[in-house]
């Protein structure tokens, strides 16, 4: 078993309780994603030498994972930098040239992003046939001319009306009916599959925001969301080394891998002693190193108000802890994962606030069955034009997904397709085996695209981030009932500063779903974990002062 290794250097600690005034704070920080990785570096760099990372998995990453195929890398999770200028994942990329190969195809303007921004979308429908470009371009352009409306409602302060129910996708697909029914140019066909086209968008818009629906996206909050300006570029080596940056200068001893987190035992006082004070029950392992502390010593002699229990039974004593772990784990966890419980504006925070699974199915084949100029094959259900929700019962899954996109060059990724799934279909597909998921997908593709002839593909990779324990889902969004607010609600130190007298910033919160502009996104997560680094810091280094 994995052990931690503590370090205890000696200068003061100011938010101790007065027990030990000659030593360096112990922080743990739980989660060796972005968040947690950003958090280290910066603690480390500013002269806190006693920070130990738990990750639960094998790996470092977190929601990050590149998996090499032949000469390309495919990414099972995050993807995309999205935007340049003032987003430090980007200029990490930059600065240490992970863009150079980066293609023009690669760097896309456009809102929903393709593998590449050169060719043309072929939109086909359940019976073969393609939909004229032209028709599309009418669509997208209607679509997009709703979309916009719906930022209107956080970005001006616009009330909302008790039809949409506050909801982008009821929103979105009454107006956009409504619209295509006034059309008297139109033919009834043409209307026909432009409804069709609109539950088609309304899934890829589900993807992209990580939702079961868009009817559960909050369309009061939906324009808080923040892009930073510029493109969507793609890291031709794998996302994975912007996680290799971030934890070139962090001791390979700081990582405890395989170390997951049973409970955090916080505010931690004398009424706990019998519970947890025994020599017996507070676990040091023996290679840890001698000087490192004194064996099964209670932590409250020691002034430390935190005790991390692991699964594995050892318990790590601490200053401040730094969580890090996704809104899905929280979800699921939290109720097990703190002691005493998590106060409960912060839970109705974690329950208000959404997470849902996003997909990848990579299928590989020998040669492209697609014409060159095709960047993207879209899947529309001529018979769910009038449907009121996209949700399928577990033998219909394959029904979300909403697309394959090619991955472009082929000089790079070989003939690969990319396929999109999301909500609770997804999880059904995560049960299912790679072969029935690689059939389906093809007589999906055969259907779709008219081709009885499209062969299997000789490869499959998908992701599973709805069944894995330590992931629970994807990334956040802001669901009906839910705001902004909530993530500051999340992200909120504990104790609160106005509620006890017990030393501060114990408990920290960090991750993706506690930023409330940049929600969702890498850029997100590495600078909320800066943020709670930073916090701890400017506290130490005033006191110094």
């Amino acid at each position: 078993m994995q052990s931690c290794e503590i370090s205890s250097d000696s200068t003061d600690d100011p938010l101790s309780s007065g027990f030990r005034p000659h030593r360096q704070p112990r922080i743990v920080v739980i989660g060796a994603g972005l968040a947690g990785l950003a958090a280290t570096r910066v603690l480390l760099k500013n002269g806190f030498t006693d920070v130990t990372v738990l990750e639960a998995s094998d790996h470092i990453g977190g929601r990050v994972q590149s998996v090499k195929n032949g000469e390309a890398t495919l990414e099972l999770g995050a993807t995309w930098i999205h935007g340049a200028n003032g987003n430090p994942v980007y200029h990490l990329a930059e600065e240490n040239g992970l863009l150079e190969h980066t293609t023009d195809g690669e760097r896309s303007v456009g809102r929903i992003s393709l593998y590449t921004k050169n060719g043309v979308a072929h939109y086909q429908t359940n019976v073969g046939k393609r939909i004229p470009k032209d028709l599309v371009e009418e669509f997208s352009d209607l679509y997009n001319q709703v979309y916009e409306l719906t930022q209107e409602f956080f970005q001006n302060g616009k009330p909302v009306c008790a039809e949409s129910q506050n909801s982008v996708g009821v929103f979105t697909r009454d107006l956009v009916r409504k619209r295509i029914m006034e059309d008297l140019e139109d033919s009834e066909s043409t209307k026909k599959l432009k409804l069709s086209m609109l539950q088609q968008y309304l899934k890829v818009e589900s993807c992209e925001s990580s939702s079961p629906s868009m009817d559960e996206v909050s369309l009061s909050e939906f324009g808080e969301w923040t892009e930073i300006p510029g493109a969507h570029y793609v890291i031709p080596e794998g996302f994975m080394k912007i996680v290799d940056l971030l934890a070139q200068d962090i001791p390979t001893r700081t990582i405890c891998l395989c170390k997951p987190v049973r409970c955090i035992h916080w505010n931690y006082s004398a009424q706990h002693r019998e519970v947890i004070g025994k020599g017996s029950h507070v676990k040091m392992e023996d290679n840890h190193n001698d000087n490192n502390h004194q064996r099964n010593e209670d932590p409250l002699i020691l002034g430390q108000p935190i005790l991390v229990e692991c699964e594995d039974e050892e318990w790590i004593p601490a200053d401040h802890v730094i969580v890090t772990t996704s809104l899905g784990v929280l979800k699921q966890n939290h109720e097990a994962m703190f002691s005493p419980s998590l106060p409960e504006d912060k839970v109705l925070a974690i329950e208000k606030l959404g997470i849902s699974t996003t997909d990848k199915i990579f299928l590989e084949f020998e040669e492209p069955f697609w014409s060159p100029e095709c960047n993207s094959i879209q899947f529309v259900w001529e018979d769910e034009a009038q449907l009121e929700q996209l949700a399928y019962p577990e033998d219909l899954w394959y029904k979300k997904i909403c697309s394959f996109d090619v991955l472009y060059p082929p000089e790079r990724y070989g003939y690969m397709l990319s396929g999109w799934i999301c909500g609770q279909e997804a999880l059904h597909m995560e049960r299912c085996d790679d072969e029935t998921v690689a059939e389906t997908c093809t007589e999906l593709l055969r259907r779709f695209t008219g081709n009885p002839d499209i062969p299997k593909p000789k490869r499959i990779l998908r992701s599973s981030w709805g069944s894995n324990p330590y992931i629970r889902g994807s990334y956040s969004f802001t669901r009906v009932g839910s705001s902004g607010q909530d993530c500051e609600r999340l992200a909120m130190p504990l104790p609160y500063a106005n509620s006890t007298k017990a030393p501060l910033l114990q408990v920290l919160f960090a991750g993706e779903a506690t930023h409330r502009k940049y929600y969702s996104t890498t850029h997100g997560a590495l600078l909320s974990g800066q943020r709670e680094a930073t916090r701890l810091m400017e506290v130490y280094h005033d006191h110094k002062a």
